[in-house]
């Protein structure tokens, strides 16, 4: 295999489906973290998974194994929060779970009268009187943010609803649009682009999702490598978006 290292810069890298399958790490994932670190290659490891903050979330990926530091790690709830703190934001109403509201530190929460309502991963929390309240507050002039809009997730009990299908409901009832500030939104990537201060071309993003990750790094300049892991489907190739790698699996970066 040609060394794909050489071809780029800098790498974005999908936590969910490319270094994890669930709780599991998929074999040779820390080892292209590693190669990374040798070859003094940047990195930055991304999530929309909204159920953590980043301390939580690091955490969990140093047991893992995986070699990567705060400021190297970007998840939803974070950009949210920052997007937030760029507004000057001082009250926002969390649908939110407790650990990732830790993410949020400074900015009070309000359930009646918030500037923002915030909606990510709330499980059997979205319940009506607390999706009826953030009505109201978005009735009342709050603006809405979405942490994304995925319709739905896998888990070994099957599918559940995902965040997107309350996000709409809200936008539906208020006639509004909400900011979405997850991937594949150009604030999250250009958050990271920032950071990195490389051209977008010699940047590439490995995802397992050919609509967030191919399509929103091609979007955005970038190339998009697309695993075989994680939420890939071959029926994913045939939908007009063609990726610029196409990867058994992350470990392939580094080939054997």
């Amino acid at each position: 295999m040609t060394d794909l290292l050489s071809t780029i810069d800098g790498l974005l890298i999908d936590i969910d489906g490319v270094l994890m399958l669930g709780d599991e790490v998929i074999p040779g994932a820390t080892a292209v973290i590693d190669a990374l670190r040798a070859r003094q290659i940047p990195f930055r490891v991304m999530t929309n998974t909204t159920i953590y903050c980043r301390y939580t979330l690091l955490e969990h990926l140093h047991a893992k194994g995986f070699d990567v530091s705060l400021d190297e790690l970007y998840t939803a709830t974070y950009v949210a929060a920052r997007f937030l703190q760029e507004q000057k934001a001082k009250s926002y109403f969390p649908l939110l779970l407790p650990d990732a509201q830790l993410e949020f530190n400074g900015i009070d929460v309000d359930e009646e009268t918030p500037e923002y309502v915030v909606v990510g991963d709330l499980g059997a929390s979205f319940t009506f009187a607390r999706l009826n309240r953030a009505f109201r507050a978005l009735l009342n002039g709050a603006k809405l943010i979405a942490l994304h809009k995925k319709r739905h997730w896998r888990t070994p009990d099957g599918l559940y609803l995902d965040a997107g299908p309350f996000v709409m409901a809200l936008e539906y009832a208020t006639e509004t649009n909400a900011i979405v500030v997850g991937k594949p939104s150009e604030a999250y990537f250009q958050m990271m682009l920032d950071d990195l201060m490389l051209p977008h071309e010699r940047i590439a993003v490995i995802g397992d999702d050919i609509e967030i990750d191919v399509r929103g790094a091609k979007r955005m300049g970038m190339q998009g490598w697309l695993v075989k892991t994680g939420r890939f489907r071959k029926e994913d190739l045939g939908r007009g978006i063609w990726p610029d790698q196409v990867l058994e699996s992350i470990a392939d970066v580094i080939g054997d």
